[in-house]
């Protein structure tokens, strides 16, 4: 991965995308399923505040998520006064309406049909790019990452969920905020129920949240994440071996289908399990190859913008809000 720090990153952007009407800063904020983070960044790009907090869950947390981002308006131009902000970015994980603005459903989020671009604008007074957490994530490796370069590729973030931004043809594919919701494919029909009502999918074996909790309900010991059960299973825990094993295998037969229907140049991988590094990517790209025959075969490549995709990417997408 790129060691490239946010602010450059961020710079490096803003250089592409300068005009005269831009001469301001922005605020992006990226909501998680666990935690949400919030940038502000000046007129050419520099990363001036960051802020962390975490995700809130359950009924009114999107009207929370709209407070937090006025109130990081509110703090940054009390803290920053010769800053002037021209506009903010919103990205949310789930069912997202870009066009109109709406956060269709996230199942881990409880929020359904949620106004998240006329809310924010109402109470910030400022123009708001909003989109799904992924996109914005895929729009910063598209340009910045490692997907640069790719008329076709799938951007694939693993988290607290599973998603992924499919490129084809250099069109980010939409329909509507349907498309890319690779947790939610089945991977075993008579597999866990998930949370938005299915059953079997994807992110209920090979996401990060799932390989911790799958450990816990195999073992009776919690443990806080993946990377845990990573670490029992390099210093030879066998249920912890398995248990990573299994993920990468889903992941596996996910990515197959993904190349079945859309014969990506690239799968790019990012989000918090792609920090696992070689003990993810090395057994993947065996897996992944062995499920291929007649297919395009991908190049399987790590995420370069790190954790900070998603706020870079709706730094850009606000930014080009002031560009005419």
């Amino acid at each position: 991965m790129s060691t490239s720090s946010p602010a450059a990153t961020v710079a490096a952007a803003a250089q592409e995308l300068r005009a005269p009407s831009a001469r301001a800063g922005v605020i992006s904020i990226d909501v998680g399923g666990t935690d949400m983070k919030t940038a502000l960044l000046d007129a050419d790009g520099r990363l001036v505040d960051i802020e962390r907090a975490a995700t809130p869950h359950g009924h009114g947390s999107a009207e929370a998520i709209v407070e937090w981002l006025a109130t990081a308006v509110e703090q940054a131009r009390q803290r920053h006064p010769g800053l002037t902000i021209g506009a903010a970015g919103i990205g949310v994980p789930g069912l997202v309406d870009e066009v109109l603005g709406i956060g269709r459903f996230a199942s881990n989020l409880s929020w359904t049909d949620f106004p998240f671009r006329d809310a924010a604008e109402a109470r910030t007074g400022l123009p708001i790019a909003f989109g799904h957490d992924v996109r914005a994530a895929s729009l910063a490796e598209r340009e910045l990452g490692a997907a640069r370069g790719f008329s076709n590729a799938a951007v694939v973030i693993i988290g607290t969920g599973i998603a992924c931004t499919l490129i084809v043809d250099d069109h980010v594919l939409l329909s509507d905020g349907f498309a890319g919701e690779l947790g939610h494919t089945i991977i075993d029909p008579h597999g866990a129920p998930c949370a938005c009502g299915g059953r079997g999918h994807l992110e209920g074996t090979a996401s990060s949240s799932a390989i911790a909790r799958r450990y816990t309900l195999a073992t009776g010991h919690p443990v806080p994440g993946s990377r845990e059960v990573l670490e029992r299973a390099t210093a030879g825990d066998a249920v912890a071996a398995a248990v990573w094993t299994d993920a990468i295998d889903a992941l596996a037969i996910g990515l197959s289908q993904i190349v079945t229907l859309t014969a990506p140049e690239a799968i790019v991988i990012g989000g918090g399990l792609a920090q696992a590094g070689d003990a993810l990517f090395t057994p993947l790209a065996t897996a992944l190859e062995s499920r291929l025959s007649f297919h395009r075969h991908p190049r399987l490549l790590a995420a370069r913008l790190g954790e900070n995709a998603g706020l870079l990417g709706a730094a850009l997408a606000a930014r080009r809000l002031m560009t005419p």
